[in-house]
Parts: C-alpha cells; sequence; structure tokens
C-alpha cells in the first residue's frame, strides 16, 4: 500500500488512441485521458502499479473546450479534462 492508497486504480480514465499517438508509442511514449485533479506523481504511480512499467517522464495537458456559435447561441464543443504522456524507459512496453 502506498500513501495514495486505492484512487491509483480512479487516476486513468482510458488510454487514447490516434494516428499520432500510436507512431509515438514506437518511441516509448503512451497517451492516457486523467482525472482533473491528477498530478505527475500521481500518473507516475497509477503507470507503474497498473502495467508493471517502469516510467522515465510524465507531461500533463489541461484540455479546455472550445466556444462555438449555434443558432440556439454559443455552445461548447469537446471534452475539458487532461491528459498525460508518459514516456518509458528505455526496452519497456505496455501490452495491449
Amino acid at each position: 500500500m502506498n500513501k495514495f492508497g486505492n484512487i491509483l486504480k480512479d487516476i486513468i480514465v482510458s488510454p487514447l488512441m490516434t494516428e499520432k499517438i500510436v507512431a509515438g508509442e514506437k518511441e516509448g511514449k503512451y497517451t492516457f485521458r486523467v482525472k482533473k485533479n491528477a498530478n505527475k506523481v500521481m500518473v507516475r504511480k497509477a503507470v507503474e502499479e497498473i502495467y508493471g512499467v517502469k516510467v522515465e517522464k510524465v507531461n500533463m495537458i489541461t484540455l479546455k473546450t472550445k466556444t462555438v456559435m449555434r443558432k440556439s447561441g454559443e455552445g461548447q464543443k469537446g471534452k475539458a479534462g487532461k491528459k498525460a504522456i508518459v514516456t518509458l524507459k528505455k526496452g519497456e512496453t505496455i501490452k495491449k
């Protein structure tokens, strides 16, 4: 048991899959959608615990919605949240 308790499994919402992200996996970079309150340390611990790999670096990106005009007025487009780009140590991979 670590100091974060059982919340580590709840930190990672889902892995993301796009052409750009799949190309980055060859370099050992994996991208996940994470909870808004997650930080780099929590994401590192969660990935290491869930997937059994060693993490070298974590980059966090805050996603914002875009405001668009519609017939009924202003609206929002996209999902707000956070995503984490995790770089694994050389030779490590995550099995899908």
